[in-house]
């Protein structure tokens, strides 16, 4: 590794360092930075657990176990200057224990980890946000013989990347990095890389070891969901249009657990939600400019009193400054995946839909005028600076 001065435009080598002289400790620091950095493996991972020792008739513990983003435990395996010649055994092991634990268990573990870092934050709802879905039912945690394994060292012995190709060859997801500290005056660089498989090959060796299809469990419980939800949407639209509600006239069946509708204003639309434990009806801001939504949310927060008045209830007003969409929420809890409850469940809808457009058609619809125009620049930057306090 170099740095480049630039004032006499040439390269200076950095000291390559060994871990032990520079005092730094596998548990104490690699693995925090680990944790608190997964990133810098190359993908994201959601880091659940430190330290696991959840295993049955054994003390053994390893050192970070993480989800990727399919839903696959990670089995992360940390050493300092040298691999050691055990650490495949090891790493298999504590997969191999992995592979025992079951869906309900993920949570449970990872809000332990959540508890013990002083982290007043939700398991479920931090693992919706990293997966991306609205009911973890949804996601295939932990299928299966799924497990990866991510071992981290300065040096790897040859029997341990020989073992690591032989495993790649026959399906299990593993990866070598090599981890090297260098130095540069009082300042010490970190480089971390991928030796095995290189990340040209990576795609190919998996390819040619995956399986030509996923899981047949997996399948039958998507497939499930999405006939679940085809044959819900079927009965809501027909009793939308019993009641002559022309909302969604043109929209038909999905096997998404959502059904979107125009509202007249480009960009925003009402949208009916069935999940396994909600009904939810909200009215989502969508537009290209972040600064269109957070302007037009603010405006009809303004309203909040009388919009709330015309629907009849206190709807979630969720801003998330952090991201280009806002949305208002009305929910009411549902066990969605019985379908003795779904003639309450379809009604709850088809009233509140009919409530929620009953609320903000008048008020878009006196807003949009602005929008189309262009709302002014300065009004726009302020709205996009704007934090409202607007959780109930």
């Amino acid at each position: 590794m170099f740095q480049v001065i630039r004032s006499t435009n040439r390269l200076v080598r950095l000291k390559e360092r060994r871990f032990a002289d520079l005092q730094i400790r596998e548990r104490e620091h690699l693995q925090e930075w680990l944790a608190h950095t997964p990133e810098a493996l190359g993908e994201e991972l959601l880091v659940i657990q430190k330290e696991f020792d959840g295993f049955a008739d054994t003390r053994e513990r390893l050192d970070l176990l993480a989800l990727d983003k399919e839903g696959h435990l990670v089995v992360i395996e940390n050493k300092l200057d040298d691999s050691g010649r055990d650490v495949v055994w090891q790493a298999l092991k504590y997969a191999a224990y992995c592979s025992s634990l079951k869906r309900k268990d993920i949570p449970a573990i990872y809000q332990k980890y959540l508890d013990r870092s002083g982290r007043n934050e939700d398991a479920e709802e931090k693992l919706r946000d990293f997966l991306e879905v609205e009911d973890l039912d949804d996601v295939a945690l932990n299928s299966g013989n799924r497990q990866r394994l991510v071992l981290i060292a300065a040096n790897f012995r040859k029997e341990v990347t020989a073992a690591v190709l032989w495993l790649l060859g026959h399906g299990v997801q593993a990866q070598c990095f090599r981890v090297v500290p260098f130095s540069f005056g009082e300042e010490v660089f970190i480089d971390l890389q991928q030796i095995i498989p290189t990340p040209e090959a990576a795609d190919f060796m998996i390819g040619m070891a995956a399986k030509d299809s996923e899981e047949k469990s997996v399948e039958g419980a998507q497939r499930r969901s999405h006939k679940l939800r085809r044959a819900f949407w079927t009965l809501t639209l027909e009793a939308l249009g019993e009641r002559n509600v022309s909302l969604f006239e043109n929209v038909n069946p999905s096997k998404d657990h959502w059904l979107n509708c125009g509202t007249g204003v480009s960009g925003c639309a009402y949208t009916l939600i069935f999940a396994r434990n909600q009904a939810r009806v909200e009215l989502g801001l969508t537009r290209s400019d972040q600064s269109e939504n957070k302007w037009l949310f603010d405006r009809l927060h303004e309203e909040r009193a009388e919009v709330e008045a015309q629907f009849g209830d206190s709807f979630e007003w969720l801003r998330m400054d952090d991201k280009k969409a806002s949305r208002i929420v009305f929910s009411s809890p549902f066990d969605g995946f019985n379908e003795s409850t779904w003639p309450e469940m379809v009604a709850w809808l088809c009233d509140h839909i009919v409530r929620l457009e009953a609320a903000f058609a008048e008020p878009l619809k006196r807003l949009n005028p602005q929008l189309k125009s262009g709302i002014d620049s300065a009004t726009a930057d302020g709205a996009s600076q704007k934090s409202l306090a607007v959780a109930d």
